[in-house]
């Protein structure tokens, strides 16, 4: 190949470019790296647009808290499925699925390339497959429940679930653990969207798609998470949160890492469990078949957006 000469892109089934997908942690630079990428893309003469897959991003009024991309970074990329719910309501890996297929079909159509970027494995998994999910429950049922876990803890009906299942959730885990009671009680079975991704998802994706997890040493990523939390702290995420309880948040919104300890101000405890959700989430990519597991210890943004790059450049072409 000539020097300057562009790589050959390979198409999907239907002619559009492959779908990235961007997964990793808090503060480890997700949406960084998309931004560089998309700038690569854009030297390649692509339009290239970011698909959120965390659910809480999905909020309106969560943005600090969650950690959504800055007016800033929207303006370098342009984000979609950002801020889009009401903070009042309840937006399940069903309904963001459906959205979110509309979303990756769209651009497609219209000839850009999605890069998602999430750090929800479920969000993820249900924006790249046909996810099955369980239905709704009663909606006296899942207020019970709900109250439930305040007056007696999360812990306390984790202790009470079915062995299969308490070993796939932490216990600290509110809303999983509701969500598993709510189905239980109900009569639904919780095994076909709660195995944490325990089979093989990978092997149905709906479009062609790169699977990246971005991991970190431990050392580093909790600097970046301190500093994150910080400068969340002195944007206002507690008073984020008490207007958020204000507007009568969801549980989703309520069950948000930090929502509760940024209004005690214990910004130590939100280290700690960013920290946790971190390891599960770092621990899951290594384990799972078909995602490429990128190491970006002392890497900047674009050097790890140079090398996606390079690996969305491998995926071979399906014919019909």
């Amino acid at each position: 190949m000539d020097a300057g000469a562009q790589p050959e892109q390979r198409p999907g089934l239907d002619g559009s470019l492959p779908v990235i997908a961007i997964f990793g942690p808090t503060a480890i630079g997700k949406t960084g790296v998309a931004i560089e990428l998309a700038d690569l893309l854009r030297r390649r003469g692509e339009d290239p647009v970011a698909i959120n897959c965390d659910s809480i991003q999905v909020y309106e009024g969560l943005e600090l808290i969650s950690g959504a991309a800055s007016e800033e970074e929207r303006e370098r990329l342009e984000h979609r499925l950002l801020s889009f719910v009401p903070i009042d309501r309840e937006c399940s890996a069903g309904r963001f699925g459906d959205r979110a297929h509309r979303e990756i079909d769209g651009a497609l159509a219209n000839g850009r390339r999605p890069i998602l970027v999430g750090g929800t494995g479920l969000y993820l998994r249900a924006a790249l497959t046909e996810l099955e999910m369980r239905p709704p429950v009663e909606e006296d049922l899942r207020q019970a429940v709900e109250a439930e876990v305040e007056e007696r803890g999360s812990e306390a009906l984790h202790r009470e679930l079915p062995d299969e299942l308490a070993e796939r959730v932490h216990p600290n885990d509110r809303k999983r653990v509701a969500r598993l009671t709510e189905l239980i009680r109900s009569g639904h079975d919780p095994h076909p969207d709660h195995l944490g991704g325990g089979e093989l998802w990978t092997a149905g994706l709906r479009r062609p798609t790169l699977l990246v997890g971005l991991v970190e040493d431990d050392e580093d990523l909790i600097a970046k998470i301190r500093i994150r939390v910080d400068r969340m702290a002195e944007s206002g995420a507690a008073e984020e949160a008490e207007r958020a309880l204000e507007h009568g948040a969801a549980r989703t919104v309520r069950a948000a890492i930090g929502f509760d300890e940024f209004r005690q101000n214990d910004l130590e405890r939100v280290v700690i469990l960013h920290r946790r959700y971190g390891r599960r989430q770092m621990t899951w990519m290594r384990r799972m078949e078909g995602v490429e597991v990128i190491d970006r210890t002392g890497r900047g943004n674009a050097e790890v957006a140079a090398q996606i790059l390079e690996l969305s450049e491998q995926i071979p072409c399906r014919v019909a």
